[in-house]
Formats: C-alpha cells, sequence, structure tokens
C-alpha cells in the first residue's frame, strides 16, 4: 500500500504575507505551477484534496472535462498517479474537440491543416486536463473513487480556445470589469424509464457517425397528472437516492418534482453563481443518469424521446445581473408600474433581439427543435411575458422583489451549461451596451405576431453564422468551429431514412 502524503503545509515564497499555498515541495514544478494556472483558494483546496483522499482511502479520482456538447469525458487516476496528476495534469487526445455527437471527426485531424483555424490540433496531439481543486467531490455511487473537473490547455501552457468552461468565464470576466455579476437558477427536466435489461447485441454496437440503437425501455409513471403525490410515491426509492447522492455532492438541489409527461421528472436549483452553477449542471446530469442506472433504471436529458409526444423536457434558465460593489440585483424596476429595470429591460430585449442566434447554444441538438410546440409550455416563438409560462422569456419579480429575475425558457436539458449561458450573457449585455428596448409584453405568447424560434439545428446554426455580437464575443474561431461541428451533425441527420420516411412511402409509391 502507497504510504499516505504528510501534510507539511510549507508557506510559499511569496514576496511576504500569508499564502494559502499549503504544498508539498514537490508540488511546486509542474505544469500547473510554470504556467501559473491556479489561485490561491485552489492551492488551498489541493490542499484539503489531499486530506480528504488520505482520511476516506480514495483510491481512485475520475479527471473529467466538458466537451463541446456538454458531456464529460476524461481518464480515472489511480492513488498512485495522483500527485503527479495534480501536479501537471492529465493528457487526452486534441481530436476529442472536433467530433461531433456520434464521436465521428468533423475536421481532418491528421492532415497538416485541419481546417479548424487554429494551431495545437494537428495529428490528433495532445491537450492537458488541468484539474480545478475547487470541484473536487467524492462520488457516493463509486467505493473509494473522487472526481474532479478540469479546464483544458495546451501542452505549452495556453487555454484552448474550444474549452467550454474557459469561455464561460471569459464572459464573466468581462462582465466583472463592467462591474457586474450574474446569477442564475436552473429548473432540468428529464425522463426516467424502466430498462428491458437486455444483454448488448450487434444492434446495440455503433461506429463513428452510426450510433447503434438504442436500449429497449419502458414508463416509470402514466403522465398527465402534474405534481401527483401519489405518482412521486410510487418512485421513492428514486427519489431518496436522488436525494442522499445529489446532496452528499454538495449540489444547490431546491426540489424533486413529477412534472407533466409520462416518466418525467424535474430538479430544481437554489440561485447562485453562473460559474457555479454551470458546474452543478454538469455533475448534476451525471449523478442522475448514474443513480437512475443504480435502480434499474435509465435517465435522459433528450428533450423529447420516443413515447414522450405529451410532454417534452426542458431546461428553465433563471438570470438576473448584481452590481458587484453592492450586491444589489439590477433587474429590479426603479420605476413604479414596471416589472423591471431600463438596464434589465434592455437585457431583456438583447435576449429577444439574438435568440435566433443563441438557440444553437440553448437548443444544440436535433431533437431539441421538436420541443416547440404550441400551447404546450415551450415555446413556439420570440416573445417575452410577465410571469407566462408559455413565452419564450418569463419576467419574473418586479417592484421591492430581490429575486427579480428573467427566466429563459427555450433551452433544452442537453445543453452544454457553459454555453447556454455564455449565450445568454452575451445576447442580454449587448442589449444592455446598445440600450434596446424589448416590445411589449404578451399575453398570448402562442398567438402572438411574432418571430418564430428556429424550425431546425440547421437554421439556428445559420442564425449564429450571422452573428455579429456572437463574432465579436466569442471570436472567429470558436463560432466557425462551433458552427462546423453541428452543421455536420445536421447534415448526417438529414442524409438518414427515418422510419416516419419508411411508413409514409415505401407502400405507396
Amino acid at each position: 500500500m502507497r504510504e499516505r502524503n504528510v501534510d507539511e503545509r510549507p508557506v510559499a515564497e511569496s514576496g511576504g504575507g500569508v499564502s494559502a499555498r499549503p504544498m508539498l515541495a514537490t508540488d511546486r514544478d509542474g505544469f500547473v505551477a510554470r504556467h501559473g494556472l491556479w489561485d490561491e483558494s485552489q492551492y488551498a483546496a489541493a490542499g484539503q484534496m489531499r486530506r480528504v483522499v488520505d482520511e476516506l482511502g480514495i483510491e481512485m479520482v475520475r479527471f473529467s472535462f466538458v466537451d463541446q456538447h456538454g458531456i464529460l469525458r476524461g481518464k480515472t487516476i489511480t492513488r498512485g498517479g495522483l500527485s503527479a496528476a495534480m501536479r501537471s495534469g492529465v493528457t487526452a487526445p486534441s481530436s476529442l474537440l472536433l467530433k461531433d455527437t456520434s464521436g465521428q471527426s468533423v475536421f481532418s485531424v491528421f492532415s497538416a491543416d485541419t481546417g479548424v483555424g487554429a494551431d495545437g490540433f494537428t495529428g490528433a496531439g495532445d491537450i492537458v486536463l488541468v484539474p480545478d481543486p475547487t470541484t473536487f467531490r467524492v462520488l457516493p455511487w463509486a467505493q473509494r473513487t473522487g472526481w474532479i473537473l478540469c479546464d483544458v490547455h495546451f501542452p505549452d501552457g495556453p487555454p484552448v480556445p474550444f474549452c467550454t468552461r474557459t469561455i464561460l468565464r471569459n464572459e464573466l470576466t468581462t462582465l466583472a470589469s463592467r462591474g457586474y455579476g450574474m446569477t442564475v437558477g436552473a429548473e432540468l427536466e428529464f425522463h426516467v424509464y424502466r430498462t428491458e435489461g437486455e444483454p448488448l447485441s450487434a444492434e446495440h454496437i455503433g461506429v463513428p457517425g452510426r450510433p447503434g440503437a438504442a436500449a429497449s425501455s419502458a414508463p416509470t409513471t402514466r403522465g398527465s397528472q402534474l405534481l401527483l403525490e401519489e405518482g412521486l410515491d410510487r418512485m421513492q426509492p428514486l427519489v431518496d437516492e436522488l436525494y442522499r447522492g445529489l446532496t452528499q455532492l454538495d449540489l444547490p438541489l431546491r426540489s424533486i418534482e413529477l412534472e407533466f409527461g409520462p416518466s418525467q421528472f424535474e430538479i430544481t436549483m437554489e440561485a447562485g453563481s453562473a460559474a457555479e452553477i454551470a458546474d452543478a449542471i454538469v455533475l448534476c446530469r451525471s449523478a442522475v443518469r448514474r443513480i437512475a442506472s443504480g435502480q434499474g433504471l435509465h435517465a435522459t436529458f433528450m428533450s423529447r424521446p420516443q413515447g414522450a409526444e405529451a410532454a417534452s423536457t426542458g431546461w428553465h434558465l433563471h438570470q438576473s445581473l448584481t452590481e458587484l460593489s453592492t450586491g444589489a440585483n439590477v433587474f429590479i424596476p426603479d420605476a413604479p408600474g414596471t416589472s423591471m429595470s431600463l438596464l434589465g429591460a434592455s437585457y431583456l430585449a438583447g435576449l429577444l433581439e439574438h435568440a435566433p442566434a443563441a438557440a444553437a447554444f440553448t437548443t444544440p441538438t436535433v431533437n431539441g427543435y421538436k420541443r416547440f410546440q404550441p400551447n404546450s409550455l415551450a415555446p413556439d416563438r420570440i416573445a417575452w411575458g410577465i410571469d407566462n409560462k408559455g413565452a419564450m422569456v418569463r419576467a419574473v419579480g418586479g417592484g421591492g422583489d430581490p429575486a427579480t429575475r428573467l427566466e429563459n425558457r427555450s433551452g433544452e436539458p442537453a445543453a452544454n451549461p457553459y454555453l447556454y449561458i455564455a449565450s445568454q450573457l452575451i445576447s442580454g449585455m449587448d442589449g444592455v451596451e446598445r440600450g434596446l428596448v424589448p416590445s411589449a409584453p404578451t399575453d398570448d405568447p402562442y398567438g402572438a405576431q411574432a418571430q418564430a424560434l428556429p424550425q431546425s439545428l440547421g437554421a439556428a446554426v445559420d442564425a449564429l453564422d450571422a452573428d455579429a455580437a456572437f463574432r465579436t464575443a466569442l471570436g472567429e474561431v470558436v463560432v466557425n468551429w462551433y458552427a462546423t461541428i453541428k452543421r455536420a451533425e445536421f447534415a448526417r441527420y438529414l442524409r438518414h431514412v427515418s422510419d416516419w420516411e419508411q411508413r409514409e412511402y415505401f407502400d405507396i409509391f
């Protein structure tokens, strides 16, 4: 058995003052230290992590990063390699950032010019997963196993421009330079099915560009009874495990609810800083799926799986801005009879103006656009309303309410949380900078004479491609990279002969 670390807690030579770096001498010469990638709080968290690993006998730690699709990928590091991995990160193929949702590379990774518009990707060379010690968790469903979230850097130090966690933090840094912070809250819906338990067969095996057949499943709830207490009682073993697992992970869980559709559930989270809630969503989705699997169930954040025609799932994102100097919510109206401050109204106008482009991030899958149905509690056009749950953006609160906020109801639960939140910030702040004025609120969101939301992923990507505010904020390289991947995904969908086409045409023509 490897000997435990001795936490010497030496004070780093910082030129005076007290440093929060409880580091072993051997931890000071790695990739992280050379490139100055941790702040004092991260060094302190690394020291605390070492103590937890020792006290709980942690034997493995998963080093994970979030790819362009919001999916966790990474490596499991054993106890013996943990010190080196914390000091210098973990390498992974750079091609992981150039793939669509099927695992198919969209760019020519083995050519001299990959076509991605950035150096460092030729030959599927390595990137470095740099752990953020503040995100360390002990996984309640895996014995003696920890988990840590990573940022993505090139081997010579700079951040990879396609690290979505970094993209959000860059936008939040820009926001902070203007004196504001962003608070968000999440309502995350999902479906839970009973699995048939059949073993993997040839039809389930996929290749890049052609995933295998999905597992067979059956419903868990009957549906059509929103918030039915007895319906949730019947799923109590799952509810108990979700509560236990999510709270043990220190996630800001607020409620577990039975939704309207068959097999449909919702989790809500307490509001918090945008960066922290984005991290929480990533871990929450992974935890829900793993906890359900442990009970012989399959949880999916796909918006509209087959059999879910009664109700698709969405991700409602609540958002507001605070003044960093005072902590005050700057969306609270300053005039009687108004629902939003002038700044909040301009932010709202930005959300509306850039909704077609932002849809590429809020609804990044082909399936998500099948959720935009009239009279379905999902929006189908670009409009806002005062406490109206049929509108794309719902204004909540008002005079004197410190929780005054905007709720975007157009997102799907599979969205990459960093890109979803960043898209809102880019859109809203463009409205603030330009002093945009929103249209009048609607009280008839499905009958309003308003522009329709994009009807497909392809249309949303075209809107993103043409949106100057997103190109300015994210840069040409990032927008082109993301648009290329999503266009390839959409083109593959268009080439597929569906069961609808087979039923519709095969017999009559």
